[in-house]
């Protein structure tokens, strides 16, 4: 892709792109499903996320592509809060966690055989079906919903009264503040310091943003009443659901985005061995999501698994940063697997954390933070990795001698190039070959 539309460095934008819509979205989303009902929001959603698909498919240039994924992330954080809003209103809270663990399961093994199919179609035929291949699956979901979705849902008043219920004011607040912080992470990946005030002034107004829109209050507040409060519940509610989801999803997405940089680079796996061998992570998500929801439905307890599934990461992470060119198969598998059981425990839990605190009536738009606070962490999963990673690769770029190779590599770019092919070049100098893959380690 990067090479087609001449990319360069703005390669970025095309995944915080998404990453933006996909936050600001979803609050205003969880207010629309309590406002005009759940049908007409998850219709629309998947509808913008279908034409996104389509749009990306054939986009010609950077531009184009960029704005076809704002629109499917648009689309794309609609789902993800309709999918568990409407889950959540077809049962008890109970149990609730059986079918949400059921569709963690299924999303987070989505985010991580991305890359298995994602590699195979890029192996054999090009890029644009990564997109394309939505479409028909997209189709058939619209073709079922439109049919057979029907959840009871009281809404009171004219259609005006209740888009006049809408919290304009917070959303833009909230759309503001995730701009701000979103333009400097990207900016300070790819173009300016990080000690810049270009940088500094736009993240500290955004977090400032964010929280004057938790204190903010309208008539419809986009956020549910008890986390502008002081409540005991709310404490809770900030110290493990919302801050637990976050880094959840900052972590995972860590190990999916930078493993293949492993694979590929230091283990010269093509994009599909690649995709392959992230299995040792995936297999070990649903069995122990599953676990986990099995746990809180019979316990009525969710903190412990929290704590448990922080622990497993923490100490599998650590593991990981140990791999180098001479780690045996055996060595890497065992190091995933303990992050796939670290990481499916939690995939049902920070959502039962969040929920449980707020009345029935508030359960679309606690739904709606719960999966704000989870996208938010995905801003940092590419910006700030991606940015230390080629931060640290520019101060030992040096340690090549080939100043074309340190030409092609430095100044922010060498995450971007981060693919087998990138090797390969150097197969016929195998002492330069083994100097930039020291670098890349």
């Amino acid at each position: 892709m990067s090479l087609d539309l001449h990319v360069g460095a703005r390669y970025i934008w095309i995944m915080n792109g998404y990453f933006l819509t996909t936050v600001v979205v979803q609050p205003l989303v969880g207010q629309a499903a309590d406002i005009l009902g759940r049908r007409i929001p998850m219709l629309v959603s998947l509808s913008l996320f279908t034409l996104g698909s389509g749009l990306c498919g054939g986009s010609t240039s950077l531009p184009m592509l960029i704005a076809a994924r704002l629109i499917q992330g648009f689309g794309g954080g609609g789902l993800f809060v309709m999918t568990d809003t409407i889950t959540a209103d077809l049962n008890p809270l109970r149990d609730r966690m059986k079918y949400v663990s059921m569709v963690m399961m299924f999303f987070t093994l989505g985010s991580f055989l991305g890359p298995i199919i994602g590699g195979a179609i890029v192996d054999n035929t090009t890029w644009r079906w990564v997109f394309y291949i939505n479409l028909p699956v997209c189709a058939a979901a619209l073709s079922l919903f439109s049919l057979f979705l029907r959840v009871n849902h009281k809404r009171e008043g004219t259609i005006a009264q209740r888009l006049g219920r809408v919290d304009y004011s917070g959303n833009f607040i909230l759309v503001c503040a995730v701009v701000s912080i979103l333009i400097p992470l990207t900016w300070g990946s790819t173009t300016s310091s990080w000690k810049s005030w270009h940088i500094l002034l736009p993240l500290l107004v955004g977090f400032a943003g964010l929280i004057f829109f938790g204190g903010h209050q309208g008539k419809s507040p986009v956020s549910p009443s008890c986390l502008s409060g002081s409540t005991a519940t709310c404490l809770v509610l900030w110290a493990t659901g919302l801050p637990s989801c976050t880094l959840h999803g900052i972590v995972l997405s860590w190990l999916s985005f930078f493993l293949p940089v492993y694979f590929q680079i230091l283990l010269e796996s093509t994009p599909l061995q690649s995709g392959v061998k992230l299995l040792a992570v995936v297999i070990p998500l649903a069995p122990a999501g599953m676990a986990g929801g099995i746990a809180i439905a019979l316990t009525g307890h969710y903190k412990i698994v929290i704590v448990a599934d922080f622990v497993l990461l923490s100490i599998a992470v650590g593991c990981i940063t140990t791999l180098d060119a001479n780690s045996s198969t055996a060595v890497w598998i065992v190091f995933q697997v303990l992050a796939g059981l670290g990481g499916g425990l939690s995939l049902t839990a920070t959502l039962p954390a969040v929920q449980a605190p707020v009345p029935e009536s508030d359960v679309a738009i606690a739904t709606a933070a719960w999966a704000f606070a989870r996208s938010f962490g995905a801003i940092w999963d590419a910006a700030i990795p991606s940015a230390v990673f080629d931060f640290r690769f520019d101060e030992l770029f040096h340690l090549i001698p080939e100043p074309s190779v340190r030409d092609l590599l430095a100044h922010g770019v060498a995450y971007e190039h981060a693919i087998r092919l990138l090797i390969e070049q150097f197969d016929a100098q195998p002492v330069l070959k083994e100097q930039v893959i020291h670098v890349y380690t």
